[in-house]
């Protein structure tokens, strides 16, 4: 028997033989929902074009994040780090002894959850409202459904800008990188979960890895022309042309001014 016919008739016994899973989302995985939207977006920021200069990461703007989850601006900051020694740039602890600034702020960062059942959800209005008129207890109407669906969304937006630290002249942007994790979780006719999503590595199905993976849509972006916005990534001057330009006018400004002739002095 072919390996993928196999796993195919095994997916299908899974789904028809009888028994039910459930999973509650825990902390664990809101934060590795959180560590991998992070993760994802500090890496679409691109520091190439600073790449073999010292720079100074100005964390002013990203505040403490006060709770008990681990991914907070720390995480956040080590990220930034992580990615700016991997491109080339050479950080320095202090502003003065950086030629470049780059400013970095968070813009999102936070979970969302969607829960849907596929049938009549569990309900004990009919057994309040029998009781008005009856002694006689009437039991609650329990969930009878087809499928159910958990879903967790995390979402995380990071923004970098990078100026020389003498002159204050822009060099650089990242225009707004975005990104999400998800994680989900189905059950159909009582069987599952089957667990889907960017933390998960592929399908799972009550923990058994199955031979297909998630096929993720690809964003296409307008290539026509656009006014610039704080949304775009654009580079104002690139920092070579912009170190020439201060070279040559510190050199024009300390050259020496030698007179055209001198006097002789004659003696008596």
């Amino acid at each position: 028997m072919r390996p993928d016919t196999r796993d195919l008739m095994l997916l299908t016994l899974l789904f028809v033989a009888a028994g039910c899973g459930t999973t509650q989302m825990r902390t664990g995985t809101e934060q590795l929902l959180l560590s991998d939207s992070v993760d994802r977006t500090v890496d679409k920021l691109d520091f190439a074009v600073l790449a073999g200069r010292t720079v100074f990461l100005d964390t002013t703007y990203i505040k403490p994040v006060k709770g008990v989850l681990f991914v907070n601006s720390d995480y956040i900051v080590s990220a930034l780090r992580h990615k700016l020694t991997t491109s080339g740039c050479l950080i320095q602890d202090s502003k003065a002894e950086a030629d470049y600034v780059l400013e970095a702020r968070v813009g999102a960062l936070g979970t969302d959850s969607l829960e849907v059942t596929y049938g009549l959800p569990a309900s004990n209005a009919i057994s309040q409202a029998a009781s008005v008129v009856s002694s006689l207890p009437v039991p609650a109407i329990p969930e009878i459904s087809v499928g159910k669906r958990n879903s967790a969304l995390s979402t995380s937006k990071i923004v970098v800008f990078g100026y020389h630290r003498e002159t204050g002249t822009p060099v650089w942007q990242s225009g707004s990188a975005i990104s999400k994790s998800d994680a989900k979780d189905t059950w159909v006719m009582g069987a599952g979960p089957l667990q889907r999503g960017s933390i998960y590595d592929g399908v799972r199905f009550a923990d058994l890895r199955l031979p297909f993976y998630k096929s993720r849509r690809q964003k296409t972006l307008d290539a026509g022309p656009t006014p610039l916005t704080m949304a775009d990534s654009h580079q104002f001057t690139h920092p070579a042309v912009l170190e020439q330009q201060l070279a040559d006018a510190r050199a024009e400004a300390e050259q020496v001014i030698v007179p055209a002739s001198h006097e002789e002095v004659t003696k008596d």
